[in-house]
């Protein structure tokens, strides 16, 4: 659809950095409306962060991950998909950064973020399993891919009924979310009807947000892949850092905006619901590469890279549980470790590449 191929160096930057425009100002909005959306139709906050706001920032993963394999990359669509599953938990800290005064893992009011955050460990977990082991076809799709089909379907399923049930509700505030009793979102309900637009525009406005969300993303992806051919940068880390940050543009601009509105759990559902999401993409990407399966193509790099994942997530999981208030450099001591975590994985990457990708 769009090609960068012949164009110069400049011209693709400049493409990047208009189609980044357009997804961040999509992506604010977007949070916006499913704020809305959420106390309109009753949806819980971290459930929609999971389902609507998770899987419409996922779209540029989508057009990347389906596009690279459709061309024969492979190790472009996985380190895609793997490299922002990595870099969307490190842009919690920035919504802690931005959080400021108390750290984001101690103003979460519902348990829901705990739950996903498992459920994005169980599916790494057996990601790093088909990578070690290999994979084999099974009518034309490798069967670890497929395994990943029924175990998304239930995480959707158990996330849904999980945040009805209110299982356990945690105890006392912290200058954040109010950490909800069962009348809270009937109140929210009641309050929104009586203002602001409609349930359907809402529903049609997030519609066209995500719409330029994908076709700008589309643009991300084609100019990110296009600046790493002009510069000589391997695919491994492109596909890793410099592609995994511009599909993950869309989680910026809607985490900021969520944590603008104090919706902190909403943060949470996008970040690990957009990774529940991104895992499903492996699947796609066997679907429409030729060759064999893509997770028999990824090898130690690729392997590290979703250790490095599962990482990260299990450290925000330890803030959770752990719910403490002290931050360093504007961010709680979880969210600076991911960092630190990040860069540091980032470094043994680089020497498995052996520093050309």
């Amino acid at each position: 659809m769009f090609d960068f191929s012949n164009s110069s160096l400049w011209t693709t930057a400049l493409a990047f950095l208009i189609a980044a425009a357009f997804v961040w100002a999509a992506g604010t909005r977007l949070a916006r409306y499913l704020d809305r959306i959420t106390e309109k139709a009753d949806l819980g906050e971290a459930f929609v962060g999971l389902l609507l706001l998770g899987g419409i920032t996922s779209l540029p993963e989508i057009a990347t991950a389906s596009s690279a394999s459709w061309i024969g990359n492979a190790p472009l669509a996985i380190n895609n998909v793997l490299g922002s599953a990595a870099i969307n938990v490190v842009l919690l800290a920035i919504a802690d950064a931005l959080l400021g005064r108390e750290a984001l893992t101690s103003v979460v009011g519902q348990p829901t973020p705990l739950l996903q955050g498992t459920l994005d460990i169980l599916l790494f977990t057996v990601i790093a399993m088909a990578i070690a082991t290999g994979d084999v076809a099974v009518l034309g799709v490798g069967a670890w891919s497929m395994a990943l089909v029924p175990l998304f379907l239930f995480a959707l399923w158990l996330t849904s009924k999980y945040e009805r049930r209110r299982v356990w509700v945690p105890s006392g505030t912290r200058g954040g979310e109010t950490f909800g009793t069962a009348e809270e979102p009937g109140r929210d309900r009641k309050r929104a009807e009586q203002d602001g637009p409609s349930l359907r525009l809402l529903v049609v406005k997030t519609c066209v947000a995500a719409l330029v969300i994908l076709v700008a993303g589309i643009v991300l992806a084609t100019t990110g892949d296009a600046i790493a051919q002009k510069t000589g940068v391997g695919a491994g880390l492109v596909g890793l850092v410099l592609v995994g940050f511009a599909t993950s543009l869309p989680e910026i601009s809607s985490i900021y905006e969520a944590v603008r509105l104090k919706r902190y759990s909403m943060v949470l559902g996008d970040i690990f619901g957009t990774n529940i999401f991104n895992v499903l993409l492996i699947f796609l990407a066997d679907l429409l590469y030729a060759g064999p399966p893509v997770l028999a193509e990824a090898g130690t790099f690729e392997l590290v890279a979703t250790l490095l994942a599962t990482l990260v997530t299990c450290i925000y999981m330890i803030g959770l549980l752990e719910r403490g208030d002290r931050t360093f450099l504007r961010m709680g001591y979880p969210s600076f470790a991911v960092i630190i975590t990040f860069v540091a994985g980032l470094v043994v990457l680089f020497a498995i590449s052996g520093g050309s990708g």
